[in-house]
């Protein structure tokens, strides 16, 4: 079996996370790599022994031997970078968030497959070991009906008007850095919200500083969901049901520890390590999906991508966030 031949988009701290996770897949190689500058590319280059570094983005996405490309670009630029790929013929894995708006993720969506190109979010959570652990208690009903959760994502952050976490052109805010892995967590152990509450406090940049996001369900379900940059906080997801909960332990994206009370039972704390930095992962999710012949995943489907977009515009638009490309419209 050939490996799929990767490209990664961009030479910052998270393109090098997704390169060491490639480094211990056998179906996947990294054979190119696209930076602004050529002496970047070069630098990224030699370090994961890539033999195509581009100078620029164009290149890099017309580039013959190279299959899918991982965007790991600032989120303020996935938009422009995903049409450029898809356009190119690419199948695309892209950082989260995924866009700046619901409006700029329809067009990718729609592009992709209109052209028959696997498209998705890179919520690498979602695919890490104890995560899949998590869904598959959920699905057995082991914790019983879901009836509370609490996501807490806050680090202390210093003001910085030009840092891209406050600056509004590049997409700053605590809900688009942070908060899009609490509303993916909450969404795929409950689903979509019936309603949505929230509070947001400004930075004075205009972004959210800090977000709390209320999700309502009909059947009397609620998850509470905090994201900042005004506050260090153990970063647990508590999912309480009616016969235990469960806790994913300090830096929950990473799924590393779960402590887990059935009623009646002891505390069990699990572990779940994993080989590298986790994000092979999600990309054997897209090797698997292009071997298929598939345009998405199924179990980070683009529709959920989509409406979590749209969940989040909402919630920016309500407390007057907004973005340039908004205020342009």
């Amino acid at each position: 079996m050939d490996p799929i031949r990767w490209g990664i988009l961009s030479t910052g701290n998270i393109a090098n996370q997704f390169a060491k996770g490639l480094q211990v897949m056998d179906d996947a190689e990294l054979v190119a790599v696209g930076s602004r500058s050529q002496e970047k590319a070069d630098e990224f280059g030699d370090k994961y022994n890539v033999p195509h570094r581009h100078g620029n983005y164009d290149d890099l996405a017309n580039d013959p031997d190279v299959d899918a490309i991982y965007i790991a670009s600032p989120h303020s630029h996935h938009h422009e970078h995903m049409m450029l790929c898809l356009n190119a013929g690419k199948h695309v894995l892209c950082e989260k968030a995924f866009t700046l708006t619901a409006d700029e993720a329809e067009e990718c969506i729609n592009l992709a497959q209109e052209k028959g190109l696997f498209l998705m979010e890179a919520m690498w959570t979602r695919f890490l070991p104890g995560i899949v652990t998590l869904r598959e208690w959920l699905a057995a009903g082991v914790l019983g009906k879901i009836q509370y959760m609490r996501i807490e994502f806050s680090f202390k952050g210093n003001y910085n008007p030009q840092h891209r976490l406050w600056n509004p052109a590049l997409g700053g805010g605590s809900l688009l850095d942070l908060g899009v892995y609490n509303v993916a967590m909450a969404s795929m152990v409950l689903g979509l919200p019936d309603s949505v509450d929230s509070h947001i406090l400004k930075a004075p940049t205009g972004i959210d500083q800090q977000t709390t996001i209320f999700f309502k369900y009909n059947d009397g379900a609620v998850a509470t969901l905090m994201s900042g940059f005004d506050a260090s906080l153990p970063m647990q997801t508590l999912i309480v049901g009616d016969k235990g909960w469960a806790r994913i332990e300090h830096r929950f994206y990473e799924g590393k520890q779960i402590t887990r009370q059935i009623h009646g039972q002891d505390a069990e704390v699990f572990e779940f390590p994993f080989e590298s930095t986790g994000y092979q992962f999600e990309a054997a999710e897209v090797n698997a999906g292009i071997r298929a012949g598939k345009l998405e995943s199924d179990i980070m489907p683009l529709s959920e991508t989509l409406a979590l977009m749209k969940l989040m515009d909402g919630v920016r638009h309500e407390w007057g966030v907004l973005y340039p490309v908004e205020q342009q419209a």
